[in-house]
């Protein structure tokens, strides 16, 4: 019996890829020195793989920005646009990142791709652009390269990952109309089978090619296109082991079709999808080999051993052991990297804990177990009855406001029409009114106050008055630039989920805890270990004190219920939507505590409501159902004559649309910028009733836009929906960005507010 890896996280134990990223985007390390932090990564990976006893050790699983960027980039599909940026610097990793992240310099001025969620994950990822007649190519050598080194240190047991033909097909976007993108799959399987032919010639025994697609709903004509590649690549290829891997879900009605292929091995999710594994067993043909991910790729909890080995135990049971492989549930980007930096966590709690160096153990041990080591089963029931029995993990008063919940908890007193009159009262906006999503540059200078004053080497005084002047700061630059309504900048804050996890109970915090969220962005999830509840004001105090600095308005600005279990490594020992109701109250409390200080407009930040959603269109209305009755709980209580706010990031919003009208909140604000207003159109088709903010400047770029390509995307808001009801805001916050081009592109933004109130009719 074998083990495997899908995927290992490649920012390194102190994100050194991160910094050297940064540093090579800045000028101030050349691409050989970046190459050298790569490499040392993948080497330190492959070997602690190694290490652990992985059998089966995956390689071309690094990236410098994104995976399904780095196929792009393999097949040659970059867009025309880029290359100018070839033919300026002739340099392939500049228009790498010119793709990811687009390009303003040396006279050319590049939009980048558009971004969006892995899947139901908070990983993103750059999305394929096609065209009709879209040709593919081996353009590159480094999958072959990467594989040739990793080679050099574990053997054969080097396993090249690729993202498979028909999911980056189906999770790219048509650049033109007339075609499918599916239909591509003809041109797009003889480079497959040279890449396979070629990693086959350098020694490759098994390739791993991951169709998460798989686990989605698909036609007939997308089935279709499964079965060709898989037979074309069958009939092509020799001397290698093709393993398909799927995860995030169940097979469904597409077990048929995933055990057929005509590939070697196939790997199931059995974390996320356990009753999987009978209809699998039942359909499974001789000779396939059977990949059982049982160990939780995607949380921080200790693997419950007895639970694993029954799963195992029946594949091996209708199998042999021959025919069965231990491993995680999916790749292991999505966890820590390590267990054992940690020093500071609750002892008791951290026994219950796993991250991904720990989890290579588990898998292994797993292996063990099933060979007759009883001590490794007896060790690990001992921490899962320590887990279950906590009185540190369960809080009766929280249940039972939970469990009280009825329809008025989740109540605004009126419609949104009376309240959007009361409102517009109250402010006196101009038409296109202008703000920002909440969050301003975290500059080096506030990073390091902040981590001086948690080693405590500066005083509650001098901390919080440092703080109190770069709000000010802050405030009278939005004021300058005459912002309509302002937000304090956040510079208290670390992180919009883990600021807001500090502060409630029921949650721990990591000191080491990273994991990627798109290119050199990493973010520390909070760990929800317990029952959730508020213990006092969270903002309060910094959103009144911003408040009396300008006559403006002033937003407050939470996170929502959805977004911080999402963006949290949540407990699984109670449902999601239990633990969502749970935080619900907690910020509904705060929402009240806000407008009681005078707080007239609150945003609430559900930027990851569409990211929860289910992959399977069936199992989405009971997700939506307590995701907006969460959302709606948080800003029940308030008078009419407060506003409520929030914002949603990269998604695709056409198949949630009504749920998202259903949250009700006063102003929503979305990403639109990448898209060009494309996510407009559900809006505009739905006809979406209150009021919108639709990106025009790209957060995630450092290039400044121009005044008149924002107005030119105000002027296409305007032609899809109301323009009464437009607001002219960033895609998302600006912790990311650097003040340079933060205040060029805001005050951009401000010029073409102000020519769209000249050019476009408001109608009263």
């Amino acid at each position: 019996m074998l083990t495997q890896n899908l995927g290992y996280p490649r920012i390194g134990g102190q994100r050194q890829l991160k910094k050297a990223s940064e540093q090579f985007w800045a000028g101030k390390i050349e691409a050989t020195e970046l190459q050298s932090v790569a490499q040392q990564i993948r080497e330190e990976n492959w070997q602690t793989q190694l290490n652990a006893g992985i059998d089966l050790i995956p390689c071309n699983d690094f990236s410098f920005y994104d995976q399904t960027l780095d196929i792009s980039l393999l097949l040659g599909v970059i867009p025309e646009r880029y290359e100018a940026v070839l033919a300026q610097t002739n340099n392939e990793l500049e228009v790498y990142f010119a793709m990811a992240r687009g390009y303003q310099k040396n006279g050319l001025d590049i939009t980048a791709m558009e971004m969006t969620k892995w899947l139901d994950t908070n990983y993103h990822y750059i999305v394929p652009e096609f065209k009709a007649n879209q040709q593919f190519r081996i353009s590159n050598e480094n999958i072959f390269n990467e594989y040739t080194k990793a080679k050099q240190i574990v053997g054969k047991k080097a396993k090249p990952v690729l993202l498979g033909p028909i999911s980056y097909l189906l999770l790219g976007k048509e650049k033109e109309a007339g075609f499918e993108r599916v239909d591509l799959i003809e041109k797009l399987v003889p480079v497959y089978v040279e890449i396979i032919s070629r990693l086959a010639g350098l020694g490759a025994e098994w390739i791993q090619l991951d169709e998460p697609t798989l686990a989605l709903d698909l036609s007939k004509k997308e089935k279709e296109a499964f079965e060709y590649a898989y037979r074309s690549i069958a009939a092509q290829v020799t001397g290698v082991k093709i393993l398909v891997a799927t995860y995030f879900e169940a097979l469904l009605d597409n077990t048929s079709l995933a055990v057929n292929l005509p590939v070697q091995a196939l790997h199931i999710d059995l974390v996320r999808a356990a009753d999987q594994l009978n209809e699998v067993l039942t359909l499974i043909p001789e000779q396939l080999i059977l990949s059982v991910g049982v160990v939780d790729g995607r949380n921080v909890w200790k693997n419950d051993y007895e639970k694993s080995l029954e799963q195992i135990n029946k594949a091996i049971d209708k199998l042999g052991a021959d025919r069965v492989i231990i491993a995680p549930s999916c790749s292991l980007l999505h966890s820590p990297i390590d267990l054992d930096l940690e020093t500071a966590i609750d002892p008791e709690i951290k026994n219950w804990m796993a991250f991904a160096k720990q989890k290579l153990s588990e898998v292994n041990e797993l292996k063990q177990i099933t060979q007759g080591n009883n001590a490794l089963l007896t060790t690990n029931k001992a921490a899962i009855a320590s887990r279950r029995l906590s009185q540190k993990v369960h809080k009766q008063v929280v249940k039972e406001r939970v469990a009280a919940i009825t329809a008025a908890d989740s109540q605004r007193a009126s419609a949104f029409p009376v309240r959007q009159q009361i409102q517009r009262k109250r402010f006196n906006l101009p038409a296109f009114p202008t703000t920002t999503i909440g969050s301003f540059p975290q500059t080096d200078e506030i990073r390091q106050l902040r981590a001086r004053f948690k080693k405590g080497d500066l005083t509650v005084e001098a901390y919080e008055k440092a703080i109190e002047q770069a709000t000010i700061d802050a405030i009278r630059w939005q004021e300058e630039i005459d912002l309509d309504v302002l937000v304090h900048g956040e510079f208290e804050r670390n992180d919009m989920v883990e600021y807001f996890g500090e502060q409630l109970d029921g949650f721990l915090f990591t000191k080491n805890g990273w994991v990627q969220s798109y290119g050199s962005r990493c973010v520390k999830p909070p760990v929800i270990y317990g029952d959730v509840s508020r213990p006092a004001d969270m903002t309060v105090r910094w959103s009144t004190f911003a408040a009396a600095q300008t006559d403006r308005p002033m937003k407050g600005m939470l996170t929502g219920p959805v977004t911080i279990l999402q963006w949290s490594f949540v407990r699984d020992d109670q449902p999601r939507e239990v633990t969502t109701n749970q935080i619900a109250f907690a910020i509904h409390d705060e929402v009240l505590a806000l407008e009681k200080a005078g707080i007239g407009i609150i945003q609430i930040d559900e930027a990851a409501i569409r990211e929860g959603l289910p992959l399977r269109k069936a199992k989405r209305p009971h997700y939506l159902d307590w995701a907006v009755s969460a959302f709606r709980i948080t800003a029940s209580g308030v008078q009419d004559k407060t506003q409520i706010h929030t914002h949603m990031c990269y998604s695709e919003f056409n198949d949630i649309i009504e749920h998202i009208a259903a949250m009700d909140a006063d102003v929503i604000t979305i990403e639109t910028s990448r898209s060009q207003m494309e996510l407009l159109q559900a809006f505009a088709h739905f006809e979406y009733p209150n009021e919108i903010g639709p990106g025009v400047y790209d957060i995630h770029s450092p290039r400044v836009p121009t005044t008149e390509e924002m107005t030119s995307l105000l002027t296409r808001a305007a032609d899809l929906l109301p323009a009464q009801n437009l607001w002219v805001n960033p895609d998302c916050g600006l912790k990311t960005r650097k003040w340079p081009e933060t205040k060029a592109a805001l005050e951009n933004m401000v010029a073409s507010a102000k020519q769209a109130r000249v050019q476009i009719n408001i109608e009263a």
